[in-house]
This record gives structure tokens, C-alpha cells and sequence, in this order.
């Protein structure tokens, strides 16, 4: 018996769409990993990509458990001396709740060539509205959400 390797031509795609209302972002974030992945399919090979295409709306309306939006912080350097910048997640997620959620999603995918082609499959909307219904995407509602 041997191992069935799928092929990138071989590989079906399908849209999926997450409601991301009064959920938590990491929940969301791993959930969409796995997706676009496609390790919720049988045919899931590593090396190849074989997830599936996915909508999230309400980016606006996710929580963070805990104290997180207080606690929790945003860092990015700049390179120079004191070009240490901190955003607190409390303003983040009222600003720009989408970006949040795009850097949650990117950390959990392979820090390669096949990650960053995975990340482009994922679209954020903040409001209930998408653009995307000429692919008439299926709800999900597996997993831990």
C-alpha cells in the first residue's frame, strides 16, 4: 500500500466563509490556518498546497479572553536606536481588527514560499458585507469555533 501524494493539479479548491462575530481571534485565527492548509481534508500533503480559499467577516465584532487587550502588545522595530514601536491589541482591534487577525493567521501557516502563497487565499472584511458571493461560498462550521 503506498502513500497518496496529491498533485498541485489534482488539487480541488472551494471557498469557505467564517463569521468571526463574538469569537476569539486566536479561535478564528487557527481554524482559518486550517483551512487554508487543508489539513482538514483527507487528501492533506505538506509540501503542497492543497487548502481551500476562505471569507471572514465581522473582524470588527472579535474578543480577546482574559486581559489580553490591555496586557498584550503589538511590537514592530524599526532598526534605528529607540525605534521600538507598541501598540496596545485594545486599540488595534478597534482600529484595524482585519491586520490583527491577517498577523494571527500568518504566524500559525509555514514561514516559507508555500505560506506566504497560502496567506493570499484569505480575504477580511470588517463589516457583515462581502464582495465574494459569484463563489458562493459554503458557512463553515467545523471544528472549534
Amino acid at each position: 500500500m503506498s502513500t497518496y501524494m496529491a498533485k498541485p493539479a489534482t488539487v480541488e479548491k472551494k471557498w469557505y466563509l467564517i463569521d468571526a462575530s463574538g469569537k476569539a481571534l486566536g479561535r478564528v485565527a487557527s481554524e482559518a490556518a486550517v483551512i487554508l492548509r487543508g489539513k482538514h481534508k483527507a487528501t492533506f500533503t505538506p509540501n503542497v498546497d492543497c487548502g481551500d480559499n476562505l471569507i471572514i467577516i465581522n473582524s470588527d465584532k472579535l474578543t480577546l479572553t482574559g486581559k489580553k487587550d490591555e496586557q498584550k502588545y503589538f511590537k514592530r522595530f524599526s532598526g534605528y536606536q529607540s525605534g521600538l514601536h507598541l501598540t496596545q491589541y485594545k486599540t488595534m482591534m478597534a482600529n484595524e481588527s482585519d491586520v490583527a487577525l491577517m498577523r494571527a493567521i500568518k504566524g500559525m501557516l509555514p514561514k516559507n514560499s508555500l505560506g506566504r502563497k497560502m496567506a493570499t487565499h484569505v480575504l477580511i472584511y470588517k463589516g457583515p458585507e462581502h464582495k465574494n458571493q459569484a463563489q458562493k461560498p459554503e458557512v463553515w462550521n467545523g471544528g472549534n469555533l
